[in-house]
């Protein structure tokens, strides 16, 4: 198949699971990808398991490291016509066990890290692109130990709302 021939994506935390699986699933549509992950013993196995694929190690809750990586792209590709956000920390705990680090360290990565990487790479996305926010069903029912989590999920959806309205007709966005 070649649904994506020609295009350039980029899936963060794409090491492992949602992450990896779609980044096979696009290069086997003819898609030229770039993965993210925070280890590079995580990205030499998943660059093993799937080839032809640019490897960038970044801290997805890292503000300047996602700006780093926008212009790591902007080297190496023309262009991005996909952007897949699937970074995620997916961390559920009883909320007395919550502290203010932990807590922020969640919400950067699950939604400060995502605004700012698609502010980075507004110059860099292509003339229409489309966004991919990998959302959760936590973002629409309250499920126990997911108070912080839930809350970054919701967050970003209304992110998602929110830019597919600001940047129609240049970006297309969805929530996965």
């Amino acid at each position: 198949m070649s649904r994506l021939k020609g295009k350039y994506a980029l899936i963060t935390g794409g090491t492992s699971g949602i992450g990896l699986e779609t980044a096979r699933q696009f290069i086997a549509e003819g898609a030229t990808v770039a993965i993210t992950g925070r280890s590079q013993s995580g990205l030499d196995a998943a660059g093993k398991a799937l080839g032809d694929v640019l490897l960038l190690r970044s801290d997805a809750g890292d503000i300047r490291q996602q700006q780093a990586l926008a212009q790591q792209l902007t080297s190496h590709w023309p262009r991005l016509d996909v952007l897949y956000i699937n970074a995620g920390d997916v961390t559920h705990l009883p909320l007395q066990q919550w502290d203010e680090l932990s807590y922020q360290r969640l919400m950067d990565i699950n939604l400060k890290g995502p605004f700012f990487l698609i502010q980075a790479l507004l110059p860099l996305l292509a003339n229409p692109a489309s966004i991919i926010l990998c959302g959760s069903v936590s973002a629409h029912i309250g499920l126990p130990l997911s108070s912080v989590y839930a809350a970054s999920k919701a967050g970003l959806l209304s992110l998602a709302r929110t830019l597919s309205g600001e940047l129609h007709p240049r970006v297309f966005g969805s929530m996965a």
